[in-house]
């Protein structure tokens, strides 16, 4: 969703600012999270950035080899030259530039860790294809995020940039005929320094509930940037500002408390009573806390500020208790598992080639530095390869998730624990787009299970199936544990990844025969739940029932996860089915 403003042209300009604030300082920034879909606009903005760098830019593509981004053996080289000769990667090109990274949001976990430990450290730590080195690599990120609704990048990135720009409300003609204003140390007014610059920030990070430490550094570092474009060498009360509105605004997760009504002054206060001589033994009283009684006067300008930066509709989520846009799971699609023959590559490893792809290019990097040993007095044309050399690929299959909700849908509580799984199913269709999800429904009451609704993505299907869904009777635990079961090992034979949730309160009362006895049920369930532990089938128990661990039992025997919820929601059923299966 487009963030509401009244002023694009001012939001364009700030962007404009913040490359140019950018280009001067890209590693010790950390880098930009530029949110807008690929077109005019975002080009524009590109371009304006690339005038102002003086170092390289490389744009990263998705999907990248990790020989590609770290680097690794230049097979050439160490042919001709006999020894092993390292090849750069993408990261150390970039060393004093800048990385342009699409789709951030869609980002590997493993990729997003290589990126944060580079800017972290400045350097590229490079062991592999029998190499070991230490590379320069001082860069600044540009992530593009084009992710829909609240998909956006990984915390973990996102937190070390310094500069979160919003351009999804900026129009090609909005950037075209903005007034350019992108100078402005230059405007403020020269003011005398700010007494103390870092209390100030982490004061203004705090009240508006922005817990990392790295915000107001980072704001400190841009607030002395724009100071020093304007020729000062500390930064005064206005690049606080500005600084704090760059950094800080875009960071928030909540709007600083109202200040509390003080006690009416008296007309007249009466003279202060005469203080006795200080101890010389006494230390003098902390000058902190002495200001701590009262909100300083920097902090409340610097304050004020952010919260007329807000965006609208930032401000309108934090005015109603929401939280701001989720960070994404690192560009979790399913579960990566391993295949032979099929998937995307994740490097190699020593093998037969008759069991699996020859990885030529690994081959030679293996049989490369052992060359002159193994000619003597041989063709130095050719290569010798023996069968100690032979890689074969590793690969890997992106399966799909299919949750399983197992719905106890028996007795008086039918109707409410329905009404909540319904809500859950709902609210996770509604991301399947960015989980690349699947949802099926099994419920149990009377004396028997059924699937109610199969494998889906489709929200319509899904409410049609749950609209008539009927409840009531006894409480056939075991039996839609079996029908659960089976619907998962059939997805898992299919190639996807099943995770069966369980919504009961524990209190089985009808066996699989179909009569009653709660002694019986009760053991044929917890018989079916060891079931899932012999298959592996991952499960999360969410005891519904009034008293708690009722169902913990069940958890226990099928070594799944337990979350006692007795006054469940659609929210947090949901959010807990997120949580089992990040």
């Amino acid at each position: 969703m487009a963030p509401e403003t009244d002023d694009p042209a001012g939001v364009w300009n700030d962007a404009l600012y913040a490359a140019t604030l950018f280009a001067a300082d890209p590693h010790g920034l950390g880098g930009i999270v530029l949110r807008a879909g690929a077109g005019p606009v975002r080009d524009l903005w590109l371009d304006h950035l690339r005038d102002r760098l003086t170092g390289p830019v490389r744009r990263m593509p998705p999907g990248i080899a990790d020989d590609r981004l770290i680097g690794g053996l230049d097979l050439p080289a160490t042919l001709r030259a006999g020894r092993p000769v390292i090849q750069r990667g993408l990261l150390a090109e970039a060393d004093g530039g800048v990385v342009v990274v699409p789709m951030a949001e869609r980002l590997e976990r493993g990729t997003v860790a290589r990126l944060a430990g580079a800017l972290d450290t400045g350097l590229l730590v490079l062991e592999r294809d029998g190499l070991a080195a230490r590379l320069p690599a001082r860069f600044g990120l540009v992530l593009l995020d084009e992710g829909q609704e609240d998909e956006t990048v990984a915390e973990a990135l996102s937190d070390r940039m310094a500069l979160h720009l919003d351009l999804s409300g900026v129009s090609l003609r909005d950037a075209r005929t903005a007034p350019s204003h992108t100078a402005r140390g230059a405007d403020a007014a020269a003011g005398p320094p700010a007494p103390d610059a870092t209390a100030t920030l982490c004061a203004v990070a705090e009240a508006f509930g922005i817990a990392s430490l790295r915000a107001p550094l980072l704001a400190l570092r841009i607030a002395r940037l724009i100071a020093g474009e304007a020729g000062r060498d500390e930064p005064n009360e206005a690049d606080l500002i500005e600084a704090a509105r760059l950094v800080l605004a875009p960071r928030a997760t909540r709007l600083p408390a109202p200040p509390q009504p003080g006690e009416p002054e008296p007309a007249d206060p009466p003279p202060p009573e005469p203080q006795p001589p200080q101890d010389a033994d006494r230390p003098p009283e902390d000058a902190a806390e002495r200001a701590d009684a009262t909100p300083r006067e920097a902090d409340e300008t610097v304050l004020d500020a952010v919260r007329a930066a807000l965006p609208k509709d930032l401000l309108a989520r934090l005015l109603a208790g929401g939280p701001p846009l989720r960070a994404g799971a690192a560009g979790r699609m399913g579960v990566a598992s391993a295949s032979p023959l099929a998937g995307r590559p994740v490097g190699s490893r020593p093998g037969d080639p008759r069991r699996g792809r020859l990885d030529l290019i690994a081959t030679l990097r293996a049989a490369a530095p052992w060359q002159r040993l193994r000619r003597g007095e041989a063709d130095p044309r050719r290569v010798l390869v023996t069968p100690e050399d032979f890689r074969i690929r590793r690969l890997k299959q992106r399966s799909e998730t299919t949750t399983i909700f197992c719905v106890d849908a028996s007795g008086s509580a039918a109707l409410e624990r329905l009404a909540e799984a319904k809500g859950a199913v709902e609210l996770l269709l509604a991301e399947a787009y960015v989980r690349r999800d699947r949802i099926a429904l099994v419920a149990f009451r009377g004396a028997r299970a059924e699937t109610v609704l199969p494998p889906t993505r489709s929200l319509v299907r899904a409410k049609r199936a749950l609209a008539g869904l009927p409840g009531g009777g006894g409480t056939p635990l075991a039996a839609g544990l079996d029908t659960a079961a089976a619907l998962a090992l059939g997805i898992r034979r299919a190639g996807g990844s099943p995770v069966i949730v369980l919504l009961t309160d524990g209190r089985a009362n009808v066996a699989r025969s179909g009569l009653g006895g709660r002694a019986l049920a009760g053991e044929e369930a917890l018989a079916a739940a060891r079931v899932l532990r012999v298959q592996a089938l991952p499960i999360l128990v969410i005891d519904t029932g009034a008293r708690p661990d009722g169902a913990r039992g069940l958890a226990e025997a099928a070594q799944g996860r337990y979350c006692p919820l007795p006054h469940a929601d659609a929210g947090s059923v949901s959010a807990a089915v997120r949580a089992a299966t990040a």
